[in-house]
């Protein structure tokens, strides 16, 4: 059995109680793929028992401070925790990261800390371009890109979606949208749309769902702005009155399994 569970749940216009900024794992025989690093995201995981030194994989779907701002303190924690057990050494994390420069920057910025980050594990930054870009221990993840961005000049997309593969189901992570619809090809027979609502009302992202009979069996709402979270209670009542029961708001620290 897996389990999603969230370090950040909220969009990044401003700081909201309870809530940092966007951030989940996805937990797998007891290995986490990581998906965006908000700050504070490795302080809740941690906070919530789970073991960073099982962080196998990470996928940042675009380079936005509320979707990076973590990373660094992220890797640098598993060092440290690295530091005390040795559980690391010989390993492997592979970062999906389009954006080269931001890499850069979070390498050099770790180069400065303590120790010069010395590890004995390896970092691979690896690119993201549509389609497959992860296929091992059986979890499958694909990416789409998003016109969160804009559209390039150059044809490389810095912003993308993704969705997750194992054990007979399938999680899309939205990523942040530049149209409600990006993530059409992706959403097809989908066990559980986590969706942002930073930039789109819950409503209108119910009422998108109903009508483009894609069979989306949970919805829940991630990446979570001022407009939803104003009034959680009431924009969670609308929300199941349009799809149903199977319809939830993300919260730091919540663990679902699925």
């Amino acid at each position: 059995m897996m389990k999603i569970h969230f370090f950040g749940t909220c969009a990044g216009t401003e700081p909201m109680p309870g809530r940092k900024h966007v951030s989940f794992a996805v937990e797998k025989d007891g290995q986490l793929y990581w998906f965006d690093a908000g700050e504070g995201c490795s302080y809740t995981a941690h906070l919530m028992g789970l073991d960073l030194m099982s962080v196998r994989s990470i996928f940042i779907s675009h380079s936005h401070m509320d979707h990076v701002g973590g990373l660094g303190n992220l890797l640098w924690n598993i060092r440290k925790l690295d530091t005390l057990t040795g559980k690391m050494a010989g390993k492997s994390i592979d970062v999906f990261l389009a954006n080269e420069k931001t890499w850069n920057g979070v390498m050099q910025l770790l180069s400065q800390t303590e120790g010069g980050f010395k590890i004995n594990f390896s970092l691979n930054r690896k690119s993201i371009a549509d389609g497959i870009i992860y296929n091992e221990n059986g979890l499958c993840v694909k990416a789409l890109h998003n016109t969160h961005l804009g559209v390039p000049d150059d044809g490389q997309w810095m912003s993308f979606s993704f969705r997750i593969e194992a054990e007979g189901q399938s999680i899309v992570f939205s990523g942040d949208l530049g149209a409600i619809d990006d993530i059409d090809p992706l959403i097809d027979d989908c066990d559980i749309l986590l969706m942002e609502t930073g930039h789109y009302k819950p409503e209108d992202v119910c009422n998108y769902i109903k009508n483009s009979n894609k069979n989306v069996k949970t919805l829940g709402f991630i990446h979570n702005g001022r407009h939803i979270l104003k009034d959680a209670a009431y924009e969670l009542s609308n929300a199941r009155k349009i799809l149903g029961d199977n319809v939830f708001i993300t919260e730091d620290g919540m663990t679902i399994e699925i």
